[in-house]
């Protein structure tokens, strides 16, 4: 088998594990000419290489030559500027690519990008309404928006907006989780069960799963399946912290199962598992205060009470609630 020279080192450096090409010593201006290898050679700088200045060189350039008549180009430039952190000239760049028909979604999403870099996330909600405008029903813009609703604390709208996704798209699992997250703290935790079990049957088997389910069937009161839940949670738990939340999670369960013995074993098994669990030093302190009873001496109950004080420091020099 025969190849030029050209063709053979080429592929003896992409063997060696070097780049395909040198980006740093292309010729930007001959290949803005070419239209449709301009667009390849971009999305290969611009993805593969990380390579945000040489991108922004011949997209600039490729915009010149097709007059700046084509939106994709704007778009692009958008997106260079959008990762050198130029917010302004990204949105204004965004803005001119909106003004064509054929825009695809990817656009209003970078936009919107855009305004939640810039604090601005009414705007940003704008922007998903035009999107959901020119393409209705799209999941992708519903979720950006939910998201927003949920960070300001808008969680009818948010939820509202993941029920609307999963009437396009039943398999969503951000909108099954958020759905269930919202029915679980809005005292339903039967219902929240019922979301989790499909994302079970889905095949998501991790950690935070089997937990949530754990404490949903603990609240639901059926017991058979905390226990089996939690142990599960633990096998799949792959971090300290994740371990030190099940322990905790298993402690607030033998709480209100009124075993607080047990709980305090758990709770120190969470901080052995992630030193810096402020919830976990928190409810430690709890438990040592109210321990000594007005049944025990004088004496004993102040040894209580300075455990206590040492825990909850423990807790405000971990958490960051302050």
């Amino acid at each position: 088998m025969y190849a030029r020279i050209g063709t053979a080192s080429l592929l003896a450096l992409q063997e060696s594990g070097g780049s395909f090409l040198n980006v740093e010593r292309l010729n930007v201006e001959k290949y803005a000419k070419m239209e449709t290898v301009a667009k390849s050679l971009f999305e290969y700088i611009f993805h593969n290489q990380g390579n945000i200045r040489v991108a922004l060189n011949l997209a600039t350039r490729a915009a010149a030559e097709a007059k700046h008549k084509d939106w994709w180009w704007k778009a692009h430039i958008g997106k260079c500027y959008y990762k050198l952190a130029l917010l302004r000239d990204a949105e204004k760049n965004f803005r001119e690519a909106l003004a064509y028909a054929d825009v695809s979604v990817d656009i209003f999403v970078w936009l919107g990008k855009v305004y939640i870099r810039l604090d601005q996330p009414l705007a940003a909600l704008d922007i998903y309404k035009l999107g959901l405008e020119r393409h209705p029903n799209e999941t992708l813009l519903l979720r950006y928006a939910a998201r927003i609703h949920e960070t300001m604390g808008e969680m009818d709208e948010s939820i509202s907006l993941f029920r609307s996704i999963l009437s396009y798209d039943a398999i969503d699992i951000e909108a099954i989780a958020s759905i269930a997250l919202n029915e679980f703290y809005g005292d339903q935790p039967e219902i929240a069960l019922r979301y989790y079990r499909r994302l079970l049957q889905m095949g998501i088997f991790k950690a935070e799963m089997y937990n949530n389910i754990a404490l949903c069937c603990f609240y639901a009161q059926q017991y058979d399946m905390v226990v089996t839940c939690f142990e599960r949670a633990l096998m799949f738990a792959d971090t300290d912290e994740m371990i030190a939340d099940i322990w905790y999670n298993i402690g607030h369960v033998a709480l209100g199962s009124g075993d607080r013995q047990f709980a305090l074993y758990c709770f120190r098994l969470a901080i052995t598992s992630n030193n810096d669990h402020a919830e976990a030093y928190n409810n430690l302190g709890v438990l040592e205060v109210t321990k000594g009873g007005q049944d025990r001496a004088h004496s004993a109950n102040t040894i209580n009470v300075q455990q206590a004080k040492s825990y909850f420091q423990s807790a405000v020099n971990s958490g960051s609630f302050l």
